[in-house]
């Protein structure tokens, strides 16, 4: 009888999603702790902490201890894992268990330390490292095992990793630190600078993914948002109406970076890699693969056929818990070599 636990952790800029071994997905919260700034404890963590964003009194402080993919407060993240892992194991905590915890291509050596420690840290009684496109690609169903080509655009909270893979490892690849985030950011520097109106990340958010687009046509570009916030001139609460073809003016800048960073990937494949890849395409994963119309526009682009995977949200979850059916493939993919982009 087996007395391991196993969990695979997307420890994600905007969410961490938790997949235990024979249940599935189990946990899926938002990457937000609320602290008391007078004792340093958490008052609340996940979905009760990220109602506090933006509306909370001045001791308590509702923060994201992660930014672009990497940890960014290390206690914080610390705190934040204990509870997920607690409440995952329930009753069984004392059943250490084994996590496998997902980081974009770019970390560094020192993040990657950090991540590693902190899991350690919180609970686990081994920790495992694995890539997100490694893990997004197995969450998606891809046979990546074989010697033909398939690429994969995971687009998360805080960076988008773009990755070549093959033989069950990675080709060439890169991270991009610019995701769901700087979307949303995008989203708040335009209607600033159109409307003088001030708006909370999570307003813009609202706007992405209510009217967000990346590809206008005639039936959705009149699409209407109204959207209230600050006004800069008076100081007072101010609503405005926001359209479909404004978004996109918002969102243009970070979408086509993600773009450009596909096609330097593209760019450095081999040739046969290159070949497999027009007949099997692309595949998106993550939370800025449902932007309306990406697919589309990453189609056009590139010229090649793009599919969203079918939840790509839970992917990279997903394929963690597959990684770890297989520790092979952990022992595989972490030897350097990939080609980066940078």
């Amino acid at each position: 009888m087996c007395f391991v636990e196993d969990i695979g952790i997307d420890l994600g800029t905007a969410s961490v999603l938790v997949f235990k071994k024979g249940e599935g997905i189990v946990l899926n919260e938002p990457s937000v702790v609320a602290l008391d700034k007078n004792t340093n404890k958490a008052i609340a963590i996940g979905a009760e902490a990220r109602k506090m964003l933006g509306r909370t009194p001045g001791h308590i402080v509702a923060i994201r201890p992660l930014r672009e993919g990497v940890i960014a407060d290390y206690d914080t993240t610390e705190k934040m894992l204990t509870y997920f892992i607690k409440r995952v194991m329930g009753k069984r905590l004392f059943l250490k268990p084994r996590v496998i915890v997902c980081i974009p291509t770019g970390a560094t050596d020192v993040e990657e330390r950090a991540v590693r420690q902190a899991t350690l840290a919180s609970g686990a009684k081994q920790a495992f490292i694995i890539e997100e496109p490694l893990a997004a690609a197995l969450g998606a169903g891809l046979n990546i095992s074989e010697a033909t080509g398939n690429m994969v655009v995971d687009i998360g909270g805080g960076t988008s990793d773009i990755a070549v893979l093959s033989l069950g490892g990675l080709v060439c690849n890169t991270s991009l630190r610019v995701g769901g985030d700087k979307f949303d950011e995008a989203i708040v520097r335009y209607v600033r600078r159109e409307y003088s109106l001030m708006i909370g990340e999570r307003t813009a958010e609202d706007i992405k993914m209510r009217i967000g687009t990346a590809w206008v046509t005639e039936d959705n570009k009149d699409q209407t948002l109204e959207v209230r916030g600050r006004d800069l001139l008076s100081g007072l609460p101010k609503t405005i109406v926001m359209t479909s073809e404004e978004s996109w003016e918002a969102l243009e800048e970070p979408v086509y970076a993600v773009i450009e960073a596909v096609k330097k990937v593209l760019e450095v494949t081999p040739p046969e890699l290159a070949a497999d890849i027009v007949n099997t395409g692309i595949v998106m994963t993550g939370g800025g693969a449902l932007l309306d119309g990406l697919d589309r526009l990453l189609s056009q682009e590139t010229q090649l056929p793009v599919q969203v995977a079918e939840d790509p949200i839970s992917c990279v979850a997903m394929g963690t818990g597959k990684a770890l059916n297989e520790m092979s493939i952990l022992a595989h993919h972490r030897l350097k070599g990939a080609k980066r982009v940078l």
